[in-house]
């Protein structure tokens, strides 16, 4: 017998026989139905709105997102500080972060991402730098302005950077430090930028809150500060990826190919610079619409740049951004180079493709990763044959589940922190090449250009949406569906391989990847491969498998 076929019936043995049952709507109701009976009455029903079965027959499906976390459940959320500081602002290398406040908060977020990063010549890179002011007992007592002040002297006269960044958390604002102040002063004594970024930790229900304070911190501090020496026709910015295990290098070098010139990346191997010089791209192309679509909200009110919602995670995803920047774009030249390299991938992947399905197709997977990667990502299972029958995020709101069609309904509540956004009139320095009637012109050929649809609609029949999953949901989902891949982070990853479970860490790739493009896809597959399909799992006792003596 197989690994992965031993693997399949470990999962009936926990489970019971009802777990390889067909994925139905009535199966998956009764499922999440056991699952929330578990819960104490009033727990039961905060979350009953947070999972949803895609069930053709009901007129709309709504779930709840971007709330509190119930007390007591242990969450995967991270805070506003590891939004801002470790998701957005951290992979930008040229700039120097100080963080303003206890020694573990600046631990938490020193390379736990793997935003990898290449120094440039003539460039610096503090990609390997944790820098904290080290907020003591008597700090909190007394104020840290002068303690911020002295860091930012001490840290330019030993590393000389152009830019600092400097991040609060939650004691700073629990204090009343007055880092705006502090930065203003210190910037001009230094003659470099000094961005203050005022995330503490409780300013949301999750990180979420901290990508729209950095991406307001951006647009305020950076966009528009440097101008772009030479613009050309095809100058894109690539928003939302981060460059985990090199993702953003993959992505590079195919619209490189392709013909695109990127003016910057937001913010994966970034340089301060390339951001400052974003404002004079033609297109702005978004990978994660959760962490960083407000800055390309904010880029086409002052600047006037659409936005492209796009997926280069699989192979049918990377194909359809391509034609969908060449429909854009729509230039004979651009569209014929981008032909020309969808084909010669496809001969080189489709070989690939075809073997890992036979040897993967049919098996259940389960994904609950960040604010909309979850939704990147499915379509790669799928075309292995793999079936994604639960799906969810961590951190997203609704129109990440239900698309910005939502957006005008979303009625919030004190369950939800909700930061105001910045609006910008245009400015008149910055002339755009589109009028509103191209932009509508072109929005009728590429539905995606400044919309997301979100995940619901790419859900099948008694497939399963969960919000904010705990642990206890997890185990519950994974046992009784017969889950045979378990994609998380490595938070939930070892629970789950212990119970059996081949388990991949979907946030930094099990420490793997890339995994974006026609090349990415190659690494996924093989991954993906080795892990259900590893021989180790026949050698596995669970222990409550194991004899005890009475």
């Amino acid at each position: 017998m197989s690994g992965v076929e031993k693997t399949a019936e470990n999962v009936v043995e926990i489970a019971g026989e009802s777990a390889r049952q067909p994925v139905t709507v009535a199966h998956s109701k009764q499922v999440v139905e056991g699952m929330l009976q578990s819960f104490p009455k009033k727990t039961g029903e905060v979350r009953r709105k947070h999972v949803v079965v895609k069930d053709a027959c009901e007129v709309e499906q709504k779930i709840e997102a971007n709330s509190r976390t119930v007390p007591g459940i242990l969450t995967n959320r991270g805070c506003a500080y590891a939004g801002s500081k470790g998701v957005v602002f951290g992979p930008i290398k040229d700039m120097l972060h100080i963080t303003h406040g206890p020694i573990g908060c600046a631990y938490f977020t020193w390379g736990s991402r793997r935003n990898l990063m290449r120094a440039e010549e003539g460039r610096d890179c503090f990609a390997g730098y944790c820098l904290s002011t080290d907020v003591k007992e008597t700090d909190i007592v007394f104020g840290a302005e002068k303690k911020l002040a002295a860091a930012i002297r001490e840290a330019y006269a030993i590393f000389k950077p152009e830019c600092i960044s400097v991040f609060c958390t939650c004691p700073i604002g629990l204090i009343g430090d007055d880092i705006e102040s502090v930065c203003r002063k210190a910037e001009s004594d230094l003659r470099i930028k000094v961005i203050p970024v005022r995330c503490e930790g409780y300013r949301g229900v999750s990180q979420s809150a901290g990508h729209h304070i950095a991406s307001n911190a951006l647009m305020e501090h950076l966009v528009g500060t440097e101008e772009l020496e030479d613009p050309g026709p095809f100058d894109v910015n690539v928003f939302g990826e981060y460059n985990i295990g090199g993702d953003y290098w993959v992505v590079k070098d195919l619209l490189e190919r392709v013909g695109y010139r990127i003016v910057s990346p937001f913010t994966g191997d970034a340089s301060f610079h390339d951001i400052a010089k974003a404002h004079r791209a033609k297109l702005n192309i978004l990978l994660c619409h959760r962490s960083i679509n407000y800055t390309n909200r904010m880029m086409e009110e002052k600047y006037g740049i659409p936005w492209l919602k796009v997926n280069y995670l699989g192979v049918e995803d990377t194909i359809k951004t391509l034609r969908d920047m060449a429909a854009f774009f729509d230039n004979p030249d651009l569209t014929r180079r981008t032909e020309a390299v969808i084909a010669e991938e496809m001969a080189r992947v489709q070989p690939v493709i075809d073997m890992y399905r036979q040897r993967l197709a049919g098996k259940r997977v389960m994904i609950l990763v960040g604010g909309s990667r979850a939704h990147h990502v499915r379509n790669m299972f799928e075309t292995l044959g793999m079936d994604v029958v639960v799906a969810g995020y961590e951190f997203a709101h609704r129109d990440d589940y239900e698309g910005r069609g939502v957006l005008s309904s979303i009625v919030h509540t004190g369950q939800s922190k909700i930061l105001a956004d910045i609006h910008y009139k245009r400015d008149p320095s910055v002339v755009s090449p589109y009028d509103d009637a191209s932009i509508q012109k072109k929005k009728e050929k590429i539905p995606r250009l400044m919309d997301y649809e979100g995940l619901l609609p790419h859900m099948k029949e008694g497939q399963i949406m969960i919000d904010d999953y705990s642990h206890h949901e997890c185990e519950r989902l994974v046992k009784d569906l017969g889950i045979d891949l378990f994609c998380s982070g490595v938070k939930d990853k070892y629970v789950f391989q212990k119970m059996h479970i081949p388990s991949r860490q979907m946030h930094s790739y099990d420490y793997s990847g890339p995994y974006t493009g026609f090349d990415g896809f190659i690494q996924f597959a093989k991954d993906i491969d080795m892990s259900v399909n590893s021989p180790t799992w026949k050698f596995i006792n669970p222990p409550w498998r194991q004899e005890t003596n009475a």
